[in-house]
């Protein structure tokens, strides 16, 4: 009778903690059915990043680094950094030169600029952006990525770094679409013989939006394009770049949603962008030029309002990207809109932040078969506890600007999970659906190991069973994991085996590390 009493409180108790015993979701991997090859996961280090790395203290800025690029492990055996594998950077056009006659509010917004009002270049702006791509460069991060929101103020319809007209069209002047390319083409060979080796340079920023504002109420450079201005940069760069004998691929067209990239929701010039530049036959068709990259650059903003829409609208972007052989790259995406909130009025805590990134994160990539998946911002002020929704580390800094500190959100972890292990030339491998809809599972095989990233949206425990290619890894199993505690940052487990169940703790996410025999 007493034994049959410690059973039952036993169970009660695991029920009561989401631990009740059920049958394990069985994961079958085969690597053979690969989908797409994943070539980075990154972030952009844009504004803030200047007075950051002009003026805070070494240590800080240096940890800071570690925390975005490393790939080392420290000697208690935790993970030093996510390992970024891409990097973003903000080349500026002169709004910081300006100072408050720019227009823009805020001034750790405004941007300088490497080109003078004469045509002379001053290669010492940018210090603070540029100490951070160099740490960039030095822990190893594969891709190098410059990109622009706004033409030099030089070049520009109003000598702004924004528009104060509304219109659709680009504020760079129609005569100076050569000079703009020049001036990144030089831009970028200037710093190949620096030795930071930009990969790609993308021209172009979210050009369906206006980016108008009244004078003296901007918040940042920003100026639209029409498809045919798109059209008439990227020709003009692909020249420049020839001409300067650049490596150098363009990125484009950073869509401001998604569904720009597929679709045409509004009627204007600026839709069907993969038809558009890659469709044989297109009248501004451009993928036969040299330096185009065969990548289709979107941003993941106000497309992840409800599950089910989140995932249509990538299926959608997936199959058109496909059709015109072409990659699909979420090049930027914070939570600027409200999907995160999943219906609740509350406050979201810094795990309900994080688990929504990573699950956004999984669709694109499992769903819209992204094959690179950039955050913005890695950092602006910000607390970490609650409503992280900007960034992955919380700036403190003091009020102007030239010192201060951080702290780490669960995002960076969130991110990490696939960043860390999952690395440029791995394959996703193709899953069967799983029953359990809480649970979010995809893999990847490469590198002479398989990873897999599971997300536990439910708040019970549940278990897995791995069913993977016999003989092929280690049975032994390296779990990570990140949950609401402090201490659950991307944090090293005792390794278990493949050959047994697997316990996944409520509302958690999980990277499985197998290595090849």
């Amino acid at each position: 009778m007493n034994a049959k009493r410690h059973i039952l409180s036993a169970l009660i108790l695991l029920t009561s903690l989401g631990l009740r015993a059920q049958n394990p979701v069985t994961v079958t991997v085969n690597i053979k059915q690969k989908a797409q090859t994943i070539q980075n996961f990154g972030a952009s280090g844009c504004w803030f990043s200047d007075p950051v790395g002009k003026y805070w203290a070494d240590s800080t800025k240096e940890h800071m680094a570690k925390l975005l690029f490393s790939k080392g492990i420290d000697k208690k055996g935790n993970l030093e950094g996510i390992g970024l594998s891409a990097w973003r950077f903000n080349i500026g056009a002169g709004t910081a030169e300006q100072g408050d006659s720019s227009g823009i509010k805020d001034p750790n917004r405004r941007v300088e600029c490497f080109l003078n009002a004469d045509g002379t270049y001053n290669w010492s702006k940018e210090q603070g952006y540029l100490w951070f791509i160099k740490k960039a460069r030095d822990y190893g991060v594969e891709n190098l990525i410059a990109f622009v929101n706004s033409p030099p103020v030089y070049y520009t319809q109003n000598g702004l770094g924004y528009k104060t007209t509304k219109s659709k069209n680009a504020n760079l002047k129609a005569d100076k679409y050569e000079a703009y390319a020049n001036f990144l083409a030089e831009v970028l060979a200037h710093f190949n013989h620096e030795n930071i080796r930009f990969n790609l340079i993308s021209p172009v920023n979210e050009p369906q939006w206006e980016w108008y504002d009244k004078y003296g109420e901007a918040s940042q450079e920003g100026s639209p394009y029409t498809n045919k201005e798109i059209y008439h940069v990227v020709k003009t760069l692909d020249e420049a770049l020839t001409a300067k004998k650049l490596s150098t691929q363009i990125l484009i067209p950073e869509a401001g949603m998604l569904t720009y990239l597929y679709n045409n929701p509004k009627n204007s010039e600026t839709g069907n962008q993969i038809q558009q530049f890659w469709q044989i036959g297109s009248p501004l068709y451009l993928g036969d030029l040299k330096h185009l990259g065969r990548y289709a650059a979107g941003h993941g903003y106000f497309t992840e309002d409800g599950v089910q829409n989140t995932i249509n609208i990538r299926q959608q972007l997936a199959d058109t990207a496909g059709k015109y052989k072409v990659a699909y790259w979420q090049s930027e995406y914070s939570m600027l809109a409200d999907g995160f909130k999943e219906g609740s009025k509350d406050k979201r805590s810094a795990i309900d932040c994080a688990i929504f990134l990573a699950k956004l994160i999984h669709h694109d990539l499992a769903d819209g078969n992204a094959s690179a998946w950039q955050f913005w911002n890695s950092w602006e002020p910000g607390k970490a506890d609650f409503n992280t929704r900007y960034y992955l580390l919380a700036l403190d800094p003091n009020k102007d600007f030239k010192s201060g500190n951080f702290q780490v959100t669960k995002n960076l972890w969130a991110l990490g999970h696939y960043s860390r292990f999952i690395r440029p030339g791995m394959a996703r491998i193709q899953l069967p659906d799983t029953a359990d809809k809480d649970l979010l599972i995809s893999a990847y095989y490469g590198d002479k190991k398989l990873v897999l990233v599971i997300i536990n949206n439910g708040t019970g425990a549940k278990q897995i069973k791995l069913n993977i290619p016999a003989g092929k890894f280690s049975k032994s199993i390296q779990p990570y994991i990140t949950t609401a505690a402090i201490a659950d940052d991307m944090k090293p487990l005792k390794i278990v085996s493949s050959s047994s169940p697997l316990n996944i703790q409520p509302r958690a996410i999980y990277t499985l590390v197998m290595n090849e025999k």
